[in-house]
């Protein structure tokens, strides 16, 4: 073996390993993790007539979750959610969604911004669903914050968890944004993060990066959705709202899944 192998080996053998190691999840806590992500899911949705009536169910649901800071996070959030009139919920949502860019739930545009490689992310997005044996019902893009929270609930914390891992500072970023606009929003991206492993030095430095100049950009491609405070106001047209990802049958506390 050459001598300049062997070093590499040695200071291999002798160096900490930085991997994070956690214990694996009880069948219990795979499933409270399931249902949190499931709810955030549901609460990152326009609320339309039908997410709006299940809000009774959704306040009793989270009220009934094990005590975690995600869970006290979600409550935050549920109570305000349920004292709103319908239409004010509305317009709450399309100002805190599509009208800023810095907090729109296309997880991608972070990523790449308007370019091509935004295209490309979105398919390779789409394909993961599929080998994993999800239709999204073509209702949404495949980034869509709800979306990635449905497949991460329905896959698992390994894979079905990765897209949130890869988009966790656009998710950061998307907090931060909602947090200063002081929107109630923010409670559910809160609890997000939480689940998500600590931000590092470099996710940091990232995060600041992009709040001050922006995604990349290059004018070909997706459009982008929602113009805000990365381009001058007006400058783009928020797309029309689509319908919810998906609703999941909701029962009462004692018998939610």
């Amino acid at each position: 073996m050459p001598g300049i192998v062997r070093t590499k080996v040695r200071a291999a053998l002798r160096r900490p390993d930085r991997t994070p190691r956690t214990a694996p999840l009880t069948p219990e806590e795979t499933e409270q993790r399931a249902l949190l992500l499931r709810l955030m899911s549901l609460l990152l949705q326009y609320p339309d007539a039908g997410l709006t009536a299940a809000r009774p169910v959704l306040t009793a649901t989270v009220g009934a979750l094990p005590p975690s800071p995600a869970a006290g996070h979600l409550a935050e959030f549920t109570d305000w959610f349920a004292g709103q009139e319908p239409d004010a919920l509305e317009r709450h949502y399309v100002e805190a969604f599509d009208l800023r860019r810095r907090s729109s739930l296309y997880l991608t545009y972070y990523l790449h911004g308007d370019t091509r490689r935004r295209g490309m992310a979105l398919l390779t997005l789409a394909q993961r669903y599929r080998a994993a044996g999800w239709d999204t019902d073509g209702g949404e893009l495949p980034d869509h914050l709800p979306v990635v929270l449905e497949f991460a609930a329905l896959t698992g914390s390994g894979k079905g968890e990765a897209p949130l891992r890869q988009h966790r500072r656009g998710i950061e970023l998307v907090h931060r944004a909602l947090a200063d606009a002081d929107s109630p929003y923010r409670h559910v991206l809160a609890a997000l993060i939480t689940l998500l492993p600590p931000p590092t030095e470099a996710d940091l430095r990232a995060v600041a990066e992009l709040a001050a100049q922006g995604p990349p950009n290059e004018d070909v491609g997706l459009d982008p959705y929602g113009a805000g405070e990365f381009a001058p106001p007006g400058a783009f047209v928020p797309p029309e709202q689509a319908p919810p990802t998906f609703v999941p049958p909701l029962t009462t506390p004692e018998g939610h899944r």
